[in-house]
């Protein structure tokens, strides 16, 4: 994460079946690497492949689809897309009182939003 802070994302259910047909690695592989296990994939991967794909639409742009899908078409809390985009949430007070991560709620945005991208598929 570009703050330096801890995100556990919640995976889909869709998600989680992509992730159980990989090869098992190590426990410090990453899933998405940069051509070696041992080490993240860059942050312009993204862009690259979209270049290469001759496409106009850019990275962030699929981060402001999922946030106004979920403001526009769902019953979500805000701030449950807040924190799936890893936004700081409330004010310093609220945030120390909020410890919790709403995983499982945020599992179910994550759900609910694969269904939905699933329709286009």
């Amino acid at each position: 994460m570009k703050g330096g802070r801890p995100h556990t994302v919640p995976l889909s259910d869709a998600a989680l079946m992509l992730v159980a047909g990989l090869e098992r690695g190590k426990p410090t592989d990453y899933i998405f690497h940069g051509g070696e296990a041992e080490r993240p994939m860059s942050n312009m991967c993204l862009a690259m492949l979209l270049r290469r794909m001759n496409v106009e639409v850019t990275a962030h742009g699929f981060r402001s689809s999922f946030k106004d899908w979920a403001a526009n078409e769902t019953n979500h809390a805000d701030e449950l897309s807040e924190e799936a985009l890893a936004h700081t949430v409330g004010s310093a007070v609220r945030r120390a009182y909020r410890r919790g991560e709403a995983l499982e709620r945020r599992r179910q945005l994550m759900n609910d939003w694969a269904a939905y991208i699933s329709e286009y598929n």
